[in-house]
């Protein structure tokens, strides 16, 4: 396991709790454990160390912050703005400062919880949770179970012959405490009290009276214990469950810890991947996506997710982050586990994708696509032509990732009251392709709008390659170059409409009375203006070679269409 260093001790509590003021030696130093000074003691050799100064004001640490390097120690802690900086960055020791009215050993338990917090291979850090409940289910001699704010049960005691009633095992079935209005007022009373509390049997039933404690660290309240109380309990019950209290607040606290630091650095794995700078088989160990049934890398894909541009800059770092929550949240109740960062204002998800089409498009008729008729009113040809965005009525597969980016854009919208796009990437062979599905995913968001707020990549492809073209031609000056510009700078010089024309006939597969209807002119009109063209701009349009060419320049470079 590796050891926690200054920069992860900072992850996951740095911020307004605790604030860093130098690192004259890096981020990346051991940090091992968190020390309370005691001016009356000798101050030992404590390699890694964080000290923190307590009894000893800020302004007067200089001499602690010189001690504190002598001994090996990594950085020194004081309370208040007004640290030994000079000093610090001469010995070369870390100063970190919190609140002049923090307490210390609040601190202390803060600290020590994320030091001793490393990520593990399951990942939930709560394993020792279930240990404690077996531990004081035997001190104090009653089933106990362990809870979180949210009345969700952690970890459960099974000690033998301890008697259980109907709550505690529907409870332990869905690891949901039973909801009630009797039961509301229990918790109520509960976080109201400072210690133990008794309560009694609910009203109408047959479930035994509880013994409960609040689980709190700094004021915050991170659960509770409760034991069922069949009129057996040790003497000294109460003393037992809250010591159990106090442990549980240190395991809860790491386990948090944990928890963030592990998102930290899967977030920061994610963002190598994208980058294309990550190994694939470290990172596949790291995220849970190894081999596939076949032994060949398991096929993920990239899902992009972005705020409406109408949000205002004064928001959208918060509302981008609350994103990013809600992406994790959708994520980790679909597969398990998530994979997601926030880079450049964008959400990306990384999905597994086991049994996840890849987007390939149904042929016309197939079921799952509603497909517009392929020929307009009046007997225009569709055929050929990129469908309007939004016109194909997809039916959604509500477990694909379509379904998922759906549910993720809709439930954005009604909790952060601001339009959100998701464009979803080609699913890949595995984590060493992860940059080119993030490229495609990046794409579709550049095409998507309010009409079309959802797409994979597959579905917008003549839009992104049109696109895609369009940058590759506008970087290259032999691409740029040919006929299109002539017949854009004739019509801005005569006020001709050559260049409109010659994209609604070659839209038209070069049918002219087609041409004519979407000008909403005659067809006469059309073939005047084609052939005035071919004479005065030395255009052939009878070669197939120079109509693709024109066609494409005037689309992408001239930014003209029919049917924008």
């Amino acid at each position: 396991m590796d050891a926690c260093t200054l920069g992860d001790l900072l992850d996951v509590v740095g911020g307004p709790s605790v604030r860093l003021r130098t690192a004259p030696a890096g981020l990346a130093v051991p940090v091992t454990e968190a020390l309370l000074y005691d001016a009356h003691a000798p101050l030992t050799r404590a390699p890694g160390a964080l000290l923190l100064a307590v009894g000893v004001r800020a302004s007067a640490a200089g001499p602690l912050a010189r001690a504190a390097a002598e001994a090996g120690m990594s950085g020194l802690v004081v309370r208040g703005p007004d640290g030994p900086l000079a000093e610090a960055e001469s010995a070369g020791v870390a100063l970190l400062s919190v609140d002049e009215d923090a307490a210390w050993h609040h601190v202390h338990l803060l600290l020590a919880s994320a030091i001793g917090a490393r990520p593990s291979a399951a990942g939930s850090g709560l394993g020792d949770l279930f240990a404690l409940a077996d531990a004081v289910a035997a001190a104090v001699g009653g089933a106990t179970a362990i809870e979180d704010p949210r009345q969700r049960i952690l970890a459960y005691s099974t000690v033998p012959g301890q008697p259980v009633d109907e709550d505690r095992r529907t409870g332990i079935l869905g690891l949901q405490v039973p909801g009630s209005p009797a039961n509301s007022e229990q918790y109520r009373v509960l976080f109201a009290a400072l210690g133990v509390v008794r309560l009694p049997a609910l009203a109408g039933s047959d479930n035994l009276p509880r013994l409960a404690v609040a689980v709190r660290a700094g004021g915050e309240t991170l659960g509770s214990l409760w034991v069922v109380d069949d009129g057996g309990l040790a003497p000294d019950a109460e003393e037992a469950l809250a010591q159990g209290a106090s442990t549980a607040a240190l395991l809860l606290l790491r386990a948090r810890a944990a928890q963030e630091l592990a998102r930290h650095q899967n977030g920061d794995l994610l963002r190598r991947l994208l980058d294309g700078t990550a190994d694939p088989a470290g990172a596949a160990h790291r995220l849970g996506m190894g081999l596939g049934p076949d032994g060949n890398p398991a096929p993920v894909r990239v899902a992009a997710f972005v705020l409406d541009s109408s949000v205002s800059a004064a928001d959208v770092e918060q509302t981008a982050l609350r994103l990013l929550d809600l992406v994790r949240l959708q994520c980790e109740a679909r597969y398990g586990r998530h994979a997601g960062v926030l880079v450049d204002g964008v959400v990306y998800a990384l999905l597994p994708a086991l049994g996840e089409r890849g987007g390939a498009r149904e042929p016309q008729g197939r079921a799952g696509v509603e497909r517009p008729s392929a020929r307009r009113p009046g007997g225009v040809s569709t055929v050929g032509r990129s469908t309007p965005a939004g016109a194909p009525r997809r039916r959604t597969n509500r477990h694909s990732h379509r379904g998922l980016a759906e549910d993720i854009v809709g439930r954005a919208g009604q909790a952060l009251r601001v339009p959100v796009r998701a464009g979803l990437g080609d699913v890949v062979g595995g984590l060493a392709e992860v940059r080119a599905s993030r490229d495609d995913a990046d794409l579709v968001l550049r095409v998507l709008g309010p009409e079309l707020p959802v797409a994979t990549v597959e579905e917008v492809r003549p839009r992104v390659t049109l696109l895609r073209l369009a940058e590759v031609l506008g970087e290259r000056r032999e691409l740029s170059a040919g006929g299109w510009r002539r017949v854009l700078a004739h019509d801005a010089e005569h006020g001709t409409e050559y260049a409109r024309t010659l994209v609604a006939w070659l839209e038209a597969g070069c049918d002219m009375a087609g041409a004519a209807r979407l000008l909403a002119v005659h067809a006469n009109t059309c073939r005047y203006r084609l052939r005035q063209a071919q004479q005065q701009l030395g255009i052939d349009l009878d070669d197939p070679d120079e109509r693709l060419v024109l066609w494409l320049q005037l689309r992408t470079l001239g930014g003209l269409g029919s049917r924008r």
